[in-house]
């Protein structure tokens, strides 16, 4: 779509299950309620599926001043080909100037295959989204391999749509003092034909390693060295009753699972207290810890970029300075329960 048809509203795809909202969903939906505010957009939600009335009314506490219902129970199960259909023609009858969605994994999959059909641009992995005065969309990516902030715009073509991680926008409760609910309606007969069919069901329980909500963090980077090493890691984030997160090489070299990494690439946290053991700090990992309150940082290289963003440096061999800080927490421990 042309820029010279838009109208000046925010669409927000919301991903549910049930009648859980995925906590992206209502991050964007905080987000685009701010940059509505400051710039008088009407902020709006897409919804394929049955979802409840609460549901809906819960979306307006964070700004939705619209919904836009494709109302089918055969919608509740995501179809990849339905979907990208579906929400790439609504958004030609909407025809909004942003959209955005999170960087789920049905965002990752879902959001490229709209931006083709509607040929436009796409940023994947946002870590801020702000708009400047002609109505452009300022998506912050991290690029290079995280060694700068890329400042994205697409000028020419609408929507502007974007990915955003999860736990990039804080949850911010901004009630619609009205809203409307715009019931659109689509053969689904045919496309679903077309779709997979679900023949079962199987739930898996997926290993939380409880870093969303941790007031404490030890977090460890390639320095650390090895998965022995790495022991003193999780030794020391147990006693101080906190989580073990990664940058990405311990999760390639098998220290730490994919669900413990902290980054562009895996998640945001906001820990009361970081200690980071061995980290460069390249970029694609600072803007998920950047937030935390107080951040430590050990690492023997006295240029490390981490320095940048710590409130204590430690110019160190981390094996020189763990074991003795585990030792000592342990006998302050033992007096404090004697």
């Amino acid at each position: 779509m042309n820029s010279n048809s838009y109208r000046d509203e925010i669409v927000v795809f919301i991903e549910f299950h049930g009648d859980r909202i995925e906590d992206v969903s209502l991050e964007l939906l905080s987000k685009a309620s701010q940059l509505g505010g400051d710039h008088s957009l009407l902020v709006s939600s897409i919804l394929l599926g049955t979802p409840s009335k609460d549901l809906i009314m819960h979306l307006t506490q964070y700004g939705s001043q619209k919904i836009y219902l494709v109302e089918d129970p055969a919608l509740n199960d995501y179809h990849l080909l339905a979907y990208t259909h579906i929400i790439s023609e609504m958004l030609k009858k909407i025809r909004p100037s942003i959209f955005l969605m999170g960087a789920t994994p049905l965002g990752m999959e879902l959001a490229p295959r709209v931006a083709a059909r509607l040929k436009t641009g796409l940023s994947a992995h946002c870590i801020d989204l702000s708009l400047d005065e002609d109505g452009n969309l300022i998506q912050s990516v991290a690029g290079f391999g995280g060694q700068v902030i890329a400042m994205i715009v697409c000028p020419e073509k609408r929507p502007q749509m974007a990915t955003v991680m999860p736990g990039v926008f804080q949850k911010i409760i901004r009630p619609s003092k009205e809203y409307t609910v715009d019931m659109m309606e689509f053969d689904l007969s045919k496309i679903l034909q077309n779709s997979p069919k679900k023949i079962g069901e199987e739930k898996i329980e997926v290993k939380s390693y409880g870093l969303e909500k941790a007031e404490v963090i030890v977090a460890g980077g390639f320095g650390v060295g090895s998965k022995q090493n790495w022991a003193l890691l999780e030794e020391l984030a147990k006693i101080l009753g906190g989580a073990v997160g990664a940058t990405r090489p311990p999760v390639d070299e098998g220290w730490a699972e994919e669900g413990q990494m902290i980054g562009q690439s895996g998640i945001k946290v906001k820990p009361k207290l970081y200690i980071g053991v061995g980290i460069s700090g390249q970029m694609h990992h600072v803007v998920g810890m950047d937030e935390s309150g107080y951040i430590i940082s050990i690492n023997n290289d006295p240029n490390a970029e981490i320095f940048n963003v710590s409130d204590m440096i430690i110019v160190r061999d981390f094996k020189d300075i763990l074991p003795l800080l585990i030792e000592e927490l342990k006998k302050r421990l033992q007096n404090f329960e004697s």
